[in-house]
């Protein structure tokens, strides 16, 4: 048992040595990079092989939920065709440890002749690659964690670290906010976290339209009707929540009808209908809308009072980027 704890926490201890022995290779070639990808007109094509491969796959996926366009590249993939993805425009952020990978050197003359720009991420600043790229970045790690110094371990720490670096310099120079970044998570923990509160984005309950259940069916339309409005709640006295009704539901029935329109709104309502806390997630109120064939949904408050609504128009603007 103490083996095992000491030979796991002596692979911790080595790669947080190489994490912490990038901060003296961040130079002005980190920056260069950064510059290169914010004057892109295209995307970020992300390649490596193998372990590094894996890596790469990681940062496209951080650099899109963070605002940069970006896509990953198999390199034997795009020796046999999917080369054609890579435009002039786009960057080509190619990663490997030795800086020799072949399938990867291979890959270079075909993207000098597209005109895309290379960036390398590289262990070697003396190699192939970095040669061949219009900046090189120094993922350099002094041992790998394996034993025998063979399995990728530090070194693709270290690169998924940089990578992760890029990512978040990128967003900072972009001013990418909060309001963005729930944009591109819209679902999950994440989405539950940045989206906004029913609370914050809901109209107040004196901007809706409220009836009592013995209204009839003709002064809700006359009201519904001047108010350009295509739905209203019904209220027991006390102000509880007690149903809604829309307005393509009671155009269903014989309008011109005088039995049907002095029938009491109370009777066409339905009842219970889904409803929303202040606290909810906007996220949540999409669903319930989704679900329910909803536009608009009311929120009540513990004793289920009406405190407002939300519509679905307002859910999103709320998400569209200023």
């Amino acid at each position: 048992m103490k083996e095992i704890l000491r030979h796991a926490k002596e692979v911790i201890r080595i790669e947080a040595e190489a994490v912490e022995g990038l901060l003296d290779r961040i130079d002005e070639n980190f920056a260069r990079a950064v510059a290169t990808i914010l004057s892109c007109r295209g995307r970020v094509v992300v390649t490596g092989i193998g372990k590094s491969g894996l890596v790469g796959r990681k940062i496209v996926a951080t650099l899109l939920s963070t605002g940069t366009p970006a896509a990953f590249l198999h390199p034997v993939e795009g020796l046999h065709g999917d080369l054609g993805m890579v435009s002039s425009q786009d960057i080509v952020l190619a990663i490997s440890n030795s800086g020799e990978t072949a399938e990867l050197i291979t890959l270079l003359p075909s993207i000098r002749k597209i005109g895309a720009k290379i960036i390398s991420l590289t262990g070697n600043l003396n190699s192939t690659l970095a040669r061949s790229s219009e900046v090189a970045i120094d993922a350099g790690v002094e041992r790998e964690a394996c034993p025998l110094g063979l399995a990728p371990t530090s070194s693709t720490t270290a690169a998924l670290v940089l990578g992760d670096a890029l990512a978040v310099a990128l967003m900072r120079q972009k001013k990418f906010a909060e309001k963005d970044f729930a944009l591109f998570h819209p679902g999950g923990n994440l989405g539950e976290k940045t989206t906004p509160r029913v609370g914050d984005i809901m109209q107040p309950a004196p901007a809706a339209l409220c009836f009592s259940p013995e209204k009839t069916v003709g002064e809700f339309l006359a009201r519904l009707n001047s108010q350009q409005k295509d739905f209203g709640f019904i209220l027991h006295p006390d102000g509880r929540l007690a149903g809604m009704v829309r307005d393509r539901d009671l155009r269903k029935g014989d309008l011109g009808s005088p039995r049907f329109l002095a029938r009491p709104i109370g009777e066409l309502m339905a009842s219970n209908p889904p409803a929303l806390a202040e606290e909810a997630s906007g996220n949540e109120a999409l669903r319930l809308m989704v679900e329910n064939d909803l536009t608009a949904l009311p929120v009540v408050d513990k004793e289920c009072r009406l405190r407002g609504f939300i519509t679905l128009r307002s859910l999103s603007s709320s998400k569209e980027p200023r």
